[in-house]
């Protein structure tokens, strides 16, 4: 098999040939879009990432070029429209799990360095600055974190959280009976909001989560609550989160995702005009903290995107069935 690699880094690049067993792949640093389709040509299949396109102008383009089938190297699919793959006869797999820890740890760190405020002391301490002032934070034991979505990620997450000390309640449609019997509630999603400390978000992104968090919600909220997102950007309206950060009524905000990072995530932008007024605006918040969709970013994790990849094409190649393949629901 001959796969286009798009969006693709040197980690990337590094961990699927590290891991490789017959595979040939070309490595992209390009975004698959309608102006980059063309590079697929002469390809059996092609590799994507979350901030790929994949309408369906993309994919009949992609077949009308002989692509095969799409290997998606993450776990969400919202970027792909899957009636048009079906229509079309296209196969789309994913990696649906390659290390929740790493993300779920990663949305625990967030909330660490947003209550002690670790990063800003770091940048004090090296400019010899050992002063203490609006560096104070609060007990996280005790506290009570309300965890949106129980899946892999969501469901570690709320058991770290337990360790911790806090009381856990979640929200999910489909409670999960183990977390159940660790002494998770499951409650309303209207109640999760005014009863939490802490909310941190671990859906995945459909039409119905789509700006899941947003006026209403906020207003539902305790003054000073501190959320996290570590899932999709879009569960969260950001013009909205904007005013309850103005308002007080949100008092820390830890994203690792944003609705509009295709334009900015996985780019070195230091030396550019960034166009984005809203990202620029929740820079200048000193209780917001944003890293760059680097929640999964583990040597664990990208071993196991690319083992999984790798199988999937293999897989594909064989004929053989594979549960990791996207069907369109009916």
């Amino acid at each position: 098999m001959k796969i286009a690699v798009f969006s693709s880094k040197s980690y990337d690049k590094e961990s699927f040939e590290s891991h490789n067993n017959g595979v040939q792949f070309k490595f992209y640093e390009a975004n698959l879009n309608l102006d980059t389709v063309k590079l697929a040509a002469g390809f059996d299949g092609i590799c994507a990432f979350v901030n790929d396109h994949l309408d369906a102008d993309v994919l009949e383009k992609l077949v009308a070029n002989g692509i095969k089938m799409v290997a998606l190297r993450c776990a969400g699919f919202n970027n792909v429209d899957l009636a048009a793959a079906d229509r079309l006869g296209l196969k789309i797999y994913r990696v649906p799990a390659y290390s929740p820890q790493a993300v779920a740890e990663h949305a625990l760190a967030l909330i660490l360095t947003l209550n002690r405020k670790t990063h800003k002391a770091f940048n004090r301490v090296r400019e010899g600055n050992f002063s203490l002032e609006r560096l104070s934070g609060f007990d996280i034991y005790n506290k009570t974190v309300g965890v949106v979505g129980t899946g892999k990620i969501g469901g570690i997450f709320a058991k770290m959280m337990k360790g911790i000390g806090c009381e856990v309640i979640a929200y999910d449609a489909y409670p999960n009976d183990e977390l159940k019997k660790a002494g998770i509630e499951y409650v309303s999603f209207e109640k999760l909001l005014n009863k939490s400390d802490i909310i941190s978000l671990h859906c995945p992104l459909t039409p119905e989560t789509n700006h899941l968090i947003n006026a209403k919600s906020f207003a539902q909220m305790n003054d000073g609550v501190m959320l996290i997102n570590t899932s999709r950007g879009a569960l969260i309206d950001t013009k909205d989160a904007i005013e309850a950060l103005k308002s007080g009524r949100l008092g820390y905000l830890g994203i690792d995702v944003y609705e509009q990072e295709e334009q900015l995530f996985f780019r070195d932008l230091s030396e550019s005009i960034i166009a984005d007024d809203m990202i620029t605006r929740l820079i200048s918040f000193p209780n917001v903290l944003i890293t760059a969709h680097q929640g999964f970013f583990t040597n664990e994790a990208l071993s196991q995107i690319a083992v999984t990849t790798i199988k999937n094409i293999n897989d594909f190649a064989a004929g053989v069935e594979n549960n990791n393949e996207v069907v369109l629901q009916n």
